[in-house]
């Protein structure tokens, strides 16, 4: 567990354009059952989600097409939640940051770490809102 106020300004980033936290694994389920379309950002305090991962989340809810809801959870702080989001991305091994796209409930688009790393935040957002225009 990081300390709060470390992971603070991090959490803002993405609550401030919109982004509900879940902390809780009934949280996590309700949100990714629900009917529609879901985005899920899992955060982290590494370097590339800094860079890349929260930026690119950013500018990807820019879009005219975008998920019904956006929520977010947060490695290595509220772990439950996050153990229980990673269940719902299954076959994909846990990943932090990642990024998941659900549409009524099913896992229709994953990015993992290993497309987060040293790529553009711009090329990540992309990545999304091609997925927003097939998905939501």
């Amino acid at each position: 567990m990081y300390p709060e106020y470390l992971v603070a300004p991090m959490r803002k980033e993405l609550t401030d354009v919109g982004f509900e936290e879940l902390k809780t694994p009934k949280e996590v389920d309700a949100a990714i059952k629900q009917d529609g379309t879901v985005f899920v950002v899992v955060n982290s305090v590494c370097g590339c989600a800094a860079a890349n991962a929260r930026p690119a989340a950013v500018a990807s809810l820019k879009h005219e097409k975008r998920p019904d809801k956006v929520v977010t959870v947060f490695a290595g702080m509220e772990k439950d939640a996050v153990d229980q989001a990673r269940s719902y991305m299954l076959p994909y091994p846990p990943s932090s940051p990642a990024m998941a796209l659900f549409k009524d409930g099913k896992l229709v688009h994953m990015i993992e770490r290993h497309q987060i790393e040293g790529r553009p935040a711009q090329m990540i957002a992309d990545n999304l809102v091609a997925a927003f225009d097939a998905y939501c």
